[in-house]
C-alpha cells in the first residue's frame, strides 16, 4: 500500500467530527421571524407512530364488490383530502390491489389532548359526496355560502367518468386538462346550468365534501355532456382531481378491517429507552475497543461516530437529494445492527493487525496485510447485511418504492404488506452497512497508515502486540 502522509489523520478526524457536529445540530438562519433551513438537524427526525404515537387504520371494500384500481386510487383521494380536513397533514396512504385494501397510518399531533381516532377514522371511511355548485362563494370556514350553497348543479352520481388528458388544440399550446363524461341526466343538467353562467361569465366550483377543489369559469355553453376542466394542471395533480371526481360516486362506503392506536407516552417512552440502551451500547464498546485493541479500537470508535452520523443524516434529510425517511424503533435497531456490524469490521481488521505483528512483520507490512487479508471477510459479512436490508425494504416499502420494483417479481403474489416500521428497520440497516465500508475500512485504514508514521505510534504494543521480551532483548514475537 503506497504511504499515507502524516497529516491524513488529522484531515479525516476533523471532517468526520464536523460532518457528527453538523448533522446532529443542523444549520439554520432567521431573517425576523422567518426561519429558513439549510442543513436539516436530528430536532427534525420524523418519527413513527410507535415512537410518537398515532392511529394505524386498514380499509377494505365491502364484501361481494370487485373494486377496480381506478376505484381505490380515487378512495385514497378521498381519505387524503379528509385527513387535511381534520388538520392531518403528515400521514401516510398505502394501496394494496391484490386484496382491495387502503392503509393509512398518521401520527399524533405535539401536544394533542382532545383528538378523537375512532371518529376520525369512521369519518375517513364514509363515501365522499361530490359536488358542482354555482359561483365560488364561502363562509368564514371556507364552506359553501349563498348561492354556492343553494345551487347544486350537479352530484357525483351525475359523472359517468373523470380522467387526465392531455389537450393539443388549446391556442398557447397544449395544457393537463381534467375530461369529463356526464350521464344524460347530468348532460341535462349541465347544459342548462353552462348557458345560464356562459351569458353571465360566471363559473362552476366543485367541491369534495365541504372542500373546493376547482373553480373553472365557464367559458361555453356544453350540450354534449363532455366537458374539461383547464387550469394550471400537470400529469399528476389532473389525474389526483380525476380521482377525487370519480370518488364522489363510488358505489361502496370503507370497511374498517383493523384498528389500533398507539399513546405518544407510551411510544416517548419506548424512544427514551432505546436512545439510552444505544448510548450506553456505544460507550461500552468504546472502551471495549480502546482497551483491547488500544490505537485501532480509537480509530474505530471515530469511525463509529461517523457511520452513526451518516445513517442519522439519511433519516433526517440532511443530504439534498434525497428526503428524510421516517424513524421507527426497529429503525433504531437498525442503526444498533449496523454499529454491531461496524464493530465486527474493526474487530477482524485488528485481529489481522496483531496477527501479523506477532508473527515478526514490520509495522508497515503488518497494517498493510492486515487490511488485505480482512477485506474480504468483511466485505462478505455486509454485502449478506445488505441483500437481507434490500429484501425487507421490497418486501414491506411501498408498491412505487425502487426495491419493491427490482423485486416485484418475487413479491407481487403478496400484495405490498407497507409495514412502514419494518421497512425503517432495513433501510437504516442498509444505510449504516454500506456506511460502514466507507468510514471502518477506507476512513479507518487511512487514520491508521498515517499515525503509523510518527515515531511515536510505531510501537507493536499500541496496535495491540505482545510487548517485547526486555529481559532477553527479544523482539515481538
Amino acid at each position: 500500500m503506497k504511504k499515507v502522509s502524516k497529516p491524513v489523520f488529522f484531515v479525516v478526524f476533523f471532517l468526520i467530527a464536523l460532518f457528527a457536529v453538523s448533522v446532529v445540530a443542523g444549520f439554520k438562519y432567521y431573517y425576523g421571524d422567518n426561519e429558513t433551513v439549510i442543513i436539516k438537524g436530528t430536532d427534525g427526525i420524523r418519527f413513527g407512530i410507535d415512537i410518537k404515537g398515532g392511529v394505524d387504520v386498514t380499509f377494505t371494500v365491502p364484501e361481494g364488490i370487485n373494486a377496480t384500481e381506478e376505484q381505490l386510487d380515487a378512495a385514497k383521494e378521498v381519505i387524503v383530502q379528509r385527513m387535511v380536513n381534520l388538520s392531518i397533514n403528515d400521514y401516510e396512504t398505502y394501496i394494496d390491489y391484490n386484496s382491495d385494501r387502503i392503509i393509512v397510518r398518521f401520527p399524533w399531533k405535539e401536544n394533542e389532548t382532545n383528538f378523537d381516532p375512532e371518529a376520525a377514522v369512521k369519518e375517513l371511511g364514509e363515501t365522499a359526496e361530490l359536488s358542482f355548485r354555482e359561483g365560488s362563494e364561502t363562509d368564514e370556514n371556507g364552506a359553501p355560502a349563498g348561492t354556492t350553497a343553494s345551487n347544486v348543479i350537479l352530484t357525483g352520481s351525475d359523472v359517468a367518468e373523470a380522467y387526465a388528458a392531455y389537450d393539443n388544440n388549446n391556442s398557447s399550446g397544449g395544457e393537463w386538462v381534467v375530461a369529463l363524461k356526464l350521464n344524460p341526466e347530468g348532460a341535462k343538467k349541465f347544459s342548462d346550468a353552462t348557458a345560464k353562467l356562459y351569458e353571465q361569465n360566471g363559473s362552476i366550483s366543485i367541491w369534495m365534501d365541504q372542500t373546493m377543489i376547482s373553480a373553472p369559469r365557464v367559458n361555453a355553453v356544453i350540450t354534449d355532456g363532455n366537458a374539461t376542466i383547464s387550469g394550471s394542471f400537470d400529469a399528476e395533480s389532473s389525474k389526483k382531481l380525476a380521482d377525487q371526481i370519480n370518488s364522489g360516486a363510488l358505489p361502496f362506503k370503507l370497511v374498517t378491517s383493523s384498528f389500533s392506536t398507539i399513546s405518544p407516552s407510551l411510544g416517548a417512552g419506548a424512544l427514551d429507552a432505546m436512545v439510552l440502551a444505544g448510548v450506553i451500547a456505544f460507550i461500552a464498546i468504546a472502551v471495549y475497543m480502546i482497551f483491547v485493541y488500544r490505537l485501532p479500537g480509537v480509530i474505530a470508535v471515530i469511525c463509529l461516530v461517523g457511520q452513526v452520523s451518516g445513517t442519522l443524516a439519511f433519516v433526517s434529510g440532511y443530504y439534498g437529494f434525497r428526503d428524510s425517511s421516517i424513524l421507527t424503533i426497529p429503525g433504531i435497531a437498525g442503526i444498533i445492527l449496523a454499529v454491531g456490524m461496524g464493530v465486527d469490521a474493526n474487530v477482524i481488521t485488528a485481529e489481522r493487525i496483531k496477527e501479523e505483528l506477532n508473527a515478526g512483520k514490520t509495522l508497515n507490512g503488518a497494517l498493510t496485510n492486515g487490511y488485505s487479508r480482512a477485506f474480504s471477510a468483511i466485505l462478505d459479512g455486509n454485502l449478506t447485511m445488505v441483500l437481507v436490508a434490500i429484501i425487507l425494504m421490497g418486501a414491506f416499502g411501498t408498491s412505487d418504492s425502487i426495491w419493491a420494483k427490482v423485486l416485484s417479481f418475487a413479491f407481487f403474489m403478496f400484495g405490498p404488506t407497507t409495514a412502514g416500521t419494518i421497512y425503517s428497520f432495513g433501510y437504516t440497516l442498509l444505510t449504516g452497512t454500506v456506511l460502514n465500508l466507507f468510514f471502518g475500512v477506507l476512513c479507518a485504514r487511512l487514520m491508521t497508515m498515517s499515525l503509523s508514521g510518527f515515531n511515536i505510534f510505531k510501537k507493536p504494543w499500541l496496535y495491540g502486540a505482545k510487548a517485547a521480551d526486555r529481559s532477553k532483548g527479544g523482539d515481538v514475537k
